[in-house]
Formats: structure tokens, C-alpha cells, sequence
């Protein structure tokens, strides 16, 4: 199913309001004027609320969905459904805003 694509300029946090972003962008291609993140990409969290006694807080994430038809020098790119698994909580990453003009399949 189709989605946005995320780039470095979307919000996504982690599921404890952490802000995530992403480790590495490909500026090759841009949407919104901002370099596209990819699947390869890990994504740094700082700020999560969970404590030290539960499990957290989240410091990374990983996505493991992509885009199956986009890919920019080679590596398939992220949409707006794709999922993450943050590290060491394992809850998942959830983009809030993202651009709006351009889809991938």
C-alpha cells in the first residue's frame, strides 16, 4: 500500500515521546527540501520518558519495513507505515508528521 515517504524533517518519536531521528539520510534524493531516510538508516531517540526501572529509556531504532518498489542508491526508503523496533525497549517508532507530497509503493 502506498505512503509518504519520511525524511530527515519529519517528526517521528518513539513510543514514549522520545524524539527519533535518523542516523544517516540519502541528500541525493529530496522531498520537502529534505534529504530521504532509508532503510539501512538507524535512528538515534533521545528524550524517552520511559525510566531505567521499566526497561528504558529508548536509545535507538531500527526499521524493518520498507518501501518495495523505491530505493535510492539501491536501499529501499521509508514511508509512513513502515515499522521500527527501538532498542532496548522494543516498542515501535511512530512517525506523527511527514511530508505530504510524495507516495511510494
Amino acid at each position: 500500500m502506498p505512503g509518504f515517504i519520511l525524511h530527515l524533517g519529519a517528526t517521528v518519536l518513539c513510543a514514549h515521546g522520545g524524539q527519533a531521528t535518523p542516523l544517516v539520510t540519502q541528500p541525493r534524493v529530496t522531498v520537502s527540501g529534505q534529504p530521504v531516510a532509508t532503510l539501512t538508516s538507524p535512528y538515534a531517540v533521545a528524550g524517552c520518558a520511559l525510566p531505567p526501572v521499566s526497561g528504558g529509556p529508548c536509545v535507538t531504532a531500527q526499521y524493518v519495513t520498507s518501501a518495495t518498489r523505491v530505493t535510492v542508491n539501491g536501499q529501499p526508503v521509508l514511508l509512513q507505515d513502515s515499522q521500527a523496533i527501538c532498542a532496548p525497549t522494543g516498542t515501535p517508532l511512530l512517525p506523527l508528521v511527514v511530508q505530504s507530497r510524495v507516495t511510494a509503493i
